[in-house]
């Protein structure tokens, strides 16, 4: 069980933990009374202490097992937030004990939570979820299809790219392959097979880019990526930048039966996934909109379709003006009001002036209601760059606390996610977001460690490259932000629609479409390194996130190269079912949905790590060396006994992965195992329980494989 001088704790033993094995209630409400443990090594402890503010109350001792003690503490949750840490004695050692292990010198900001009241969707927790950006993944009813030269966008013409195996330009917003809303339910069979349980879907609502973040008409589903049933009208002459001609663009955008229609399809799109026992997320983007934008109309695409009110772009006294900020407000400034504040200056990113108009506040929070209430009934918002709302932090709080409400009122288990970068803990205190997309305390890290590639491919570090002990204290530092409910319902994602392709970034090169070209974005990467990153995704707490693509061997650089089409028909089979087997090994062992997770070995290009829940541990190796390395790792740590026995379900290579199971013991609480060369493993308790096997076969005594075992 590790050695240790006589006498001197063993610190390695300590855990605690916000998941239900050391709380319970994991998410208390005000007065329910909770029960609280701490972990320490068998007779090793003279006090355990809960320490809670000022007060310090001693420990009970309540079970113990072959390796361990733990002790328990009750207190009844109050309508406050309790912070709160551990104390453990043994003779004249001190150790403190809170959120980043051992050692700790007891400030607050690192304690254990206890938010009464505060639930993140049991549903989300863990959920393995796959993001879709529509425009690029298939094109199902090419009749909705952007028309070359439909209307103009940025001052160039919009472009239809019928060559659906042609790689994005260097600037791609007008750019539209056709992917939309009837592809994907065209997909479905696909999506379900590799293990997805939720669909995060980039922006669909009305908006004249592939991207959709200007957002046009909240209101609606955009008809290119829905249905259009009436249509007609010019496009623009190829050498005008004047949208009021564009007749067919105002026809398919602002027609009531084509907004109706394709509201109507996502409604039945929903309805689908539901039956299939997926969810929906939506991407919200309330920080901005577009100039396109119904409130605004800067390209008056709404005065020439007649039927609207007038945007606050033509008129002073459009009743959509407060909604937005204009830094010249005299009359004189109408028609064509230029002056609105954009968000970062750019002016077809009008940025929503929500401090002053109540208006646009009821109107958004009208918009959220609606689209998680039938007949859509989604399950969830993705919030797009969610700090930025508002002119100040202050309003920005305010304005997310009424978001929560209005959402949760209409669904309680609606997932609340945010885009953000940095810390995010003001926002997860309950009462705004549930949780993050998790570039701090998943993409970075792991990205560091196994690639030392900044995610956008702009950078490398060297320092970082293969640190073991880095990846595991940028982690720690980072999901101390975050209290446990949040990060097992955080977004781990490897790459999305802003950042380099995981894939790229093994080939360790700086570069962007731009400046490297689309082609040397699969120069030189390495599949082994990927396999590596999806072990780490299947195993890591939170919700392992697929970027649509990634499965199938997609290269790119950054924005707007990682929005490359689906290779459909050109996959990389192997690597599908590769990752369809990991999302099923994720999704049926409860230690990696809701388990708590330790720190095992951290060296030069290897990590080890476990998930514990109940009676359930895994073991998570990674070893990125160049040749074979035999590792020890401590798994008595984990509570796995030498007389268990573990199965290894996974093995990847440099060449490939293997499937099959082998077993394993730990031989003085230690599991020895000799990786591959750019290899990653996972090992199970309990194994009989997941895997029906045809014989029983064990590694050798230096931990080296002997012979696999197929599935049934």
């Amino acid at each position: 069980m590790g050695e240790n001088i006589k006498d001197q704790m063993n610190q390695d033993a300590l855990f605690s933990a916000e998941t239900e094995d050391y709380r319970s209630p994991m998410e208390p409400e005000a007065g329910q009374e909770v029960c609280l443990r701490m972990r320490t090594a068998k007779d090793d402890a003279d006090h355990v202490y809960y320490i809670e503010g000022e007060n310090e109350v001693p420990m009970e001792k309540a079970a113990s097992d072959e390796y361990f003690d733990y002790y328990e503490h009750r207190i009844t949750a109050s309508a406050d937030q309790v912070l709160y840490h551990f104390k453990v004695q043994k003779g004249q050692e001190i150790c403190l004990y809170n959120r980043l292990g051992s050692g700790g010198d007891g400030r607050p900001e690192f304690d254990f939570k206890i938010t009464p009241g505060f639930h993140t969707p049991d549903w989300a927790k863990g959920a393995v979820m796959y993001q879709i950006f529509t425009d690029r993944f298939c094109n199902g009813d090419p009749d909705n299809d952007v028309e070359s030269g439909e209307y103009v966008y940025i001052g160039e013409p919009v472009c239809r790219v019928t060559d659906w195996r042609k790689n994005p330009s260097a600037m791609d917003v007008g750019r539209f392959y056709g992917g939309d809303l009837q592809g994907v339910w065209d997909k479905l069979d696909y999506i379900q097979s590799l293990g997805v349980e939720a669909i995060y879907l980039n922006p669909v609502f009305v908006s004249p880019s592939n991207h959709k973040y200007d957002c046009q008409d909240y209101e609606h589903i955009d008809p290119h990526f829905g249905r259009i049933v009436r249509d007609g009208g010019s496009l623009v002459d190829p050498n005008s930048t004047d949208n009021r001609q564009a007749e067919c663009y105002v026809v398919r955008t602002a027609d009531r039966e084509n907004l109706e229609a394709s509201d109507a399809l996502f409604a039945e799109l929903v309805k689908e996934i539901h039956s299939r026992g997926m969810k929906v997320i939506l991407d919200g983007v309330f920080n901005h909109c577009g100039s396109f934008n119904k409130w605004l109309d800067a390209e008056e695409i709404y005065e020439c379709s007649g039927g609207y009110e007038p945007g606050a772009y033509i008129s002073k006294d459009s009743p959509y003006h407060s909604f937005f900020q204009f830094h010249d407000d005299s009359d004189g400034a109408w028609p064509g009001n230029k002056t609105y504040d954009g968000w970062w200056g750019h002016d077809t990113l009008p940025k929503l002036n929500y401090e002053g108009s109540e208006k646009l506040v009821r109107y958004i929070l009208n918009v959220a209601r609606k689209w998680i209430s039938p007949p859509y009934s989604v399950d969830g918002w993705r919030l797009d760059v969610a700090a930025d709302l508002g002119h100040t932090a202050e309003y920005n709080h305010e304005f997310w606390q009424m978001f929560r409400h209005a959402v949760k009122e209409i669904n309680p288990e609606a997932l609340i996610m945010a885009e953000h970068y940095g810390d995010p803990s003001g926002w997860l205190q309950g009462d705004q977001w549930d949780s993050i997309m998790n570039y701090d305390a998943f993409m970075e890290p792991v990205t560091w460690f196994l690639t030392g590639m900044e995610k956008h491919s702009d950078g490398c570090n060297e320092a970082l490259y293969g640190d073991g002990a880095a990846f595991f204290d940028a982690m720690s530092y980072h999901m101390s932000r975050m209290q446990t409910n949040t990060i097992l319902t955080a977004m781990n994602q490897l790459s999305n629609h802003d950042h380099s392709r995981f894939l790229t970034r093994t080939n360790q090169m700086v570069g962007r479409i731009g400046s490297m070209g689309a082609e040397r974005a699969s120069e030189n990467v390495k599949k082994s390194v990927l396999r590596e990153a999806v072990v780490i995704q299947m195993t890591w707490p939170g919700a392992p996130t697929l970027y649509y693509g990634d499965e199938a061997g997609v290269c790119g650089w950054t924005d707007p190269d990682s929005r490359r089409t689906y290779p459909w028909g050109r996959e990389d089979l192997e690597l599908i079912e590769f990752h369809r087997y990991m999302a099923g090994l994720h999704k049926q062992n409860p230690a990696l949905k809701k388990g708590a997770v330790k720190p095992l070995y951290a060296g030069y290009q290897q990590i080890a790590y476990g998930r514990m829940c109940g009676r359930y541990q895994t073991v998570t190796v990674i070893s990125n060396l160049p040749e074979p390395a035999k590792m020890e790792i401590p798994v008595w740590q984990l509570g796995i006994t030498d007389d268990m026995i573990l199965g290894r379900p996974i093995l990847t290579t440099e060449e490939g992965y293997n499937a099959g199971i082998v077993f394993y013991r730990a031989e003085n609480g230690m599991l020895k195992v000799t990786m591959p060369s750019c290899s990653g493993a996972v090992f199970v308790s309990r194994p009989e329980e997941f895997y029906p096997v045809m014989e029983s076969r064990f590694a050798g005594e230096d931990g080296d494989r002997v012979t696999e075992t197929a599935n049934e």
